[in-house]
C-alpha cells in the first residue's frame, strides 16, 4: 500500500519559467525543490533568447533538461512572455497529464492564471524572488522564495551576496500570532495539536510561510525558538515512529 508520502511524490507537474522574472542563478536549488512535491514532466522557458539578459540562462537549460520557448517582444512595453505561458499552461492543464503546476515568476501577472489552475483542481507552487506581490502569493497553495534556495552551485558573487541577505528576518509578532491561532485552532481539550496538521494549516493561511524564511531547516525547529510554544515528541505504539506535537503555553 502506498503511503501518503508515495502520492505526493507521484505528483506529476508542468515546470513553467519566467526569464524576465527570475534570475538564473538556482535552477538546480528550484528542481530540487519542486523534486520534493512531484515529479516535474514538462520543464519550460520562456523568453526573448535573443536578448542580452537572457544569457546567463543558456548555460543551464541543458544541464537541467529544460526546454527553451522563443518567444519575441513583439511590442515594446507589452511582456510577450507571460501570453505564451498562460496559453501553454492551459494547453498542458486540457491535456490531463499533469497533477500541478509550479510557475516560476515574480510577475503579479500571473495571479489569475495560478487562480483558474487551482479552480481546476491542480496543485500550485510558485517560485519567486521576495519582491514578488501579495496577490501572487496568496494565489498559489505554497509560495517558495527563490533567496532560500541557495545553494553550492551558485556562482561566488552571487552565493555572497545571498549569504549576506540571509541574515534573515528575524521571526516577527504577526507571524508568531499566525502560528498560535493555527495551534489553537487544532489543538484538542488539553491544548496540543499535531504538528504535520498545524503546518498543512499555516501554508493555507498563508502560502509564503516557511520555517527557512527565519533560518531554520524545518518547523520543529522554528517551534522550538519561540518561547510562548511547548513542544512534545511522541512514540508511536509500535515504537517506529515519531509524532511531534505542540500547544501554545
Amino acid at each position: 500500500m502506498k503511503t501518503s508520502s508515495d502520492r505526493t511524490t507521484d505528483l506529476r507537474f508542468a515546470v513553467l519559467i519566467d526569464a524576465d522574472n527570475v534570475p538564473y542563478s538556482n535552477v538546480k536549488g528550484m528542481l530540487e525543490e519542486i523534486a520534493k512535491y512531484g515529479t516535474p514532466t514538462f520543464k519550460r522557458i520562456y523568453g526573448d533568447w535573443t536578448k542580452p539578459n537572457t544569457s546567463g540562462w543558456k548555460s543551464v537549460l541543458l544541464e537541467n533538461a529544460i526546454t527553451p520557448i522563443q518567444q519575441y517582444s513583439y511590442t515594446v512595453g507589452k511582456n510577450a512572455t507571460d501570453s505564451a505561458m498562460i496559453i501553454d499552461a492551459m494547453d498542458i492543464l486540457y491535456s490531463g497529464r499533469v497533477d500541478g503546476f509550479c510557475i516560476v515568476s515574480s510577475d503579479s501577472d500571473f495571479t489569475r492564471l495560478a487562480t483558474r489552475l487551482r479552480e481546476a483542481g491542480m496543485k500550485v507552487i510558485g517560485i519567486g524572488e521576495r519582491k514578488t506581490p501579495e496577490p501572487f502569493i496568496t494565489a498559489c497553495d505554497k509560495f517558495i522564495y527563490i533567496e532560500i534556495l541557495a545553494t553550492d552551485d551558485a556562482p561566488t558573487n552571487i552565493r555572497s551576496k545571498r549569504q549576506g541577505k540571509a541574515q534573515l528576518p528575524q521571526i516577527d509578532k504577526r507571524t508568531v500570532n499566525l502560528i498560535k491561532s493555527s495551534i489553537n485552532d487544532l489543538a484538542d481539550e488539553s491544548g496540543w495539536a499535531f504538528l504535520g496538521e498545524v503546518g498543512t494549516l499555516i501554508l493555507k493561511k498563508q502560502p509564503n510561510f516557511d520555517p527557512r524564511n527565519y533560518g531554520y531547516k524545518k518547523l520543529l525547529l522554528l517551534m522550538k525558538s519561540i518561547d510562548s510554544i511547548e513542544t512534545d515528541e511522541r512514540q508511536s505504539e509500535n515504537g517506529g515512529t515519531r509524532h511531534v506535537y505542540v500547544r501554545v503555553k
